[in-house]
């Protein structure tokens, strides 16, 4: 054996020896050439060099270098290889943003040039980032588009790596099927290249497909498997869990001899090497054992160590097997309450798990077709123009929304208008009327002075509506109208034009949102609302209202998390989308770049608690106790947005007459989360 870790050491020392006279001999070569394509290829070689041998920051310089040269002598295949290694890279270091940037650009350039096997690597290596990332049906795509090139030129590392990416997606979309078929091909390939490591991934992976389709003879042929190409010392943790699960696999035959033989050595192996994963594993099996053998005494000691480790290191599967044999034995004992108590927290847990290991995207999934982007281009002219050509047509879209959103909004304010016009002219005859019957009918005093402070509440809000439409409105739509009026006239450059278009964006965006608020909030005081409640799915809330924000996410990119899930409320629908709108609106208007916003509904004491959270700006103490009150507290968004400070006042008015509650936990430059606890059911009269 020693003499086998000895070979392996110098098998590597070499390796990295010939490595680095590689590198050495390609920089000497590259110093000497002329600036022309072959350098181009020399540079392209010491990249890959470099990459491989994980020098990345000197393979950047490099990169740079070439790309710069490549452009210099318009050589195509330069830019997009050297483009293709940058996104390998930026991967490396988990910088995915630039890798897609990367991949993207290399794609582009290897479609222009009807690289084939180019672009299949490109959708390999993005299909690995989604995966990652958890955005399987954008891997599943990718990565199948990849497979056929590779298969029909025997490209082994490829497919190594394609072939494992979609056993690891079908696995996490329970297509378990798929992902052995994969598995298995992952394995073959790696068979072929040598790869060690890569072979023991794929064995155990199979080995535990397997298992979960209950062929368990097969299971144990893939485990055994493993267990005869473990490395001593580098592979003690896989064999601390292979041998449990060989153990377990021999339990279901009901072959106690040799599930004890495994069991017993996984346990000595697991504690000598403080495995507390392995330890729990392997003492749940042999509790089982113990259990199925009439070995009470002895598998309540082994199941009571499990439960303490599980609970340790919080390894749910694990837990929950540790229930269902609690269970088993308190019953055996006659401990019924106690079996009843293990039988609750087992179906707690068994729910909680199998919400989280849902599929997370569709099952059949088709891969997409690779389109030409650009076709018969000679030059980087083309190219640039026809991205011009893309920016002005996206120009031009975003031209007429604003438009058709100016149009609505004059209308909007218009219609606002004649409203209170109408409501203040009723309102000051009928206090004319009340003032001359006052003295008359001292009777009704009491009414009557409900309803002269009801009046005086018309007229606040209709004071209230003016100042904010003749301050806030009035700038952002007094800035689009002179906009257009230089249009008009030609009074500004076509660089001043494109400079002043995100401005005039965010200022009709800021009218758009000005008007929703105050359309909302004027009904809710101008009127007596009466929420009309029924039964709906706030999780369908939160998709339609995510997807009002999604341009503005993606303009800021941020990262929109959805954890909700499918859930019952009982409340007015109309009213209670006013306020899940209200809550990631500002969500999104307090959070930078990068910053993260999560939505989720969860079961507290009965009732639905929901919550929008983000890793924003915050909200310092003494702002917090202002949130709620009638408009006295409004900032700028992160990106210069503006507020009314009437969303959170609209928000906390129709919670409450829904029967709910609104509140905020805040930490400056740390994040928010607002919470809105809704009823379930009908309240009891």
């Amino acid at each position: 054996m020693k003499q086998l870790i000895t070979l392996a050491v110098l098998c590597s020392s070499f390796f990295c020896f010939s490595q680095t006279n590689e590198i050495d001999s390609l920089t000497v070569h590259l110093s000497f050439q002329k600036q022309d394509s072959s350098k181009v290829d020399t540079s392209l070689r010491l990249i890959k060099a470099l990459y491989q041998a994980k020098s990345y920051k000197k393979a950047l310089t490099y990169i740079d270098n070439t790309e710069r040269l490549s452009k210099f002598l318009n050589h195509t295949k330069g830019i997009a290889d050297v483009n293709y290694y940058k996104a390998l890279i930026y991967a490396q270091r988990d910088d995915y943003y630039n890798a897609i940037d990367g991949y993207n650009r290399s794609k582009r350039y290897y479609i222009q040039l009807g690289d084939t096997l180019g672009i299949a690597k490109v959708n390999n290596s993005i299909g690995l980032i989604e995966i990652k990332r958890g955005n399987y049906t954008v891997g599943l795509e990718n990565s199948l588009s990849a497979i056929q090139t590779f298969e029909s030129r025997n490209l082994r590392n490829e497919l190594s790596s394609a072939y494992n990416n979609l056993a690891e997606a079908y696995y996490n979309t329970k297509q378990v099927d798929k992902s052995l078929e994969f598995n298995i091909k992952a394995l073959n390939v790696r068979e072929q290249l040598r790869d060690s490591i890569g072979i023991k991934t794929s064995t155990r992976n199979i080995a535990l497909l397997y298992s979960e389709r209950k062929e368990h003879r097969k299971a144990i042929e893939y485990y055994e498997k493993v267990l005869k190409l473990l490395n001593p010392i580098t592979d003690k943790k896989l064999k601390g869990e292979i041998l449990p699960r060989i153990g377990a696999e021999y339990l279901q035959f009901k072959d106690y001899d040799k599930a004890a033989e495994y069991l017993v050595e996984g346990l000595n192996f697991n504690r000598k090497n403080n495995n507390e994963d392995g330890i729990l594993r392997a003492l749940n099996a042999v509790g089982e054992l113990n259990i199925e053998q009439n070995n009470y005494r002895t598998a309540q000691t082994q199941i009571d160590e499990a439960y303490s480790i599980a609970t340790k290191i919080n390894n749910k599967p694990e837990l929950l097997k540790n229930y269902r044999l609690h269970k088993e034995l308190d019953s055996i004992n006659g401990k019924f309450q106690n079996a009843f108590f293990w039988q609750g927290k087992y179906f707690t847990l068994k729910s909680e798990l199998d919400k989280e290991n849902q599929p997370k995207i569709p099952i059949i999934t088709k891969p997409i077709e690779v389109k030409p982007l650009i076709e018969n281009q000679d030059d980087f002219d083309t190219i640039a123009k026809q991205e011009q050509k893309e920016k002005d047509a996206i120009l031009e879209k975003r031209l007429k929304a604003i438009s058709y959103i100016l149009g609505a909004a004059f209308l909007i304010v218009s219609t606002i208008l004649l409203l209170i016009y109408l409501k203040r002219k009723n309102t000051l005859k009928f206090n004319r009327e009340l003032r001359e019957k006052n003295t008359q009918i001292k009777l009704q005093n009491e009414e009557l002075s409900k309803k002269t402070n009801h009046l005086e509440e018309v007229n606040n809000v209709k004071d209230r509506l003016f100042s904010i439409v003749s301050h806030d409105l009035k700038d952002s739509i007094s800035s689009i109208k002179g906009f257009i009026d230089l249009l008009k006239e030609d009074g500004i450059s076509r660089e001043e034009f494109y400079d002043l278009v995100p401005e005039l964006s965010e200022n009709a965006d800021s009218a758009s949102q000005l008007l929703y608020n105050l359309l909302n909030w004027s009904k809710s005081q101008m009127q007596n609302l009466e929420p009309k409640p029924e039964l709906f799915n706030i999780q369908e809330v939160f998709q339609n209202k995510m997807a009002l924000v999604e341009h503005k996410v993606e303009q800021k990119r941020i990262v929109l998390i959805d954890e909700s899930h499918r859930d019952f409320i009982y409340a007015d629908k109309s009213m209670i989308e006013i306020v899940i709108q209200n809550l990631i609106t500002n969500a999104v208007k307090f959070t930078r770049v990068g910053d993260v916003i999560t939505v989720s509904n969860s079961d507290h004491n009965g009732k639905s608690l929901i919550c929008v959270e983000d890793t924003g700006v915050g909200i310092s103490r003494e702002n917090v106790d202002k949130l709620f009150q009638n408009g006295t507290f409004s900032t700028r968004g992160t990106s210069n947005e503006k507020g009314t400070g009437l969303g959170l006042t609209i928000c906390k008015e129709l919670v409450e007459l829904n029967n709910g509650r609104i509140w905020v936990e805040s930490t400056l430059n740390v994040g928010t989360k607002f919470y809105v606890e809704l009823p379930k059911v009908k309240p009891a009269e």
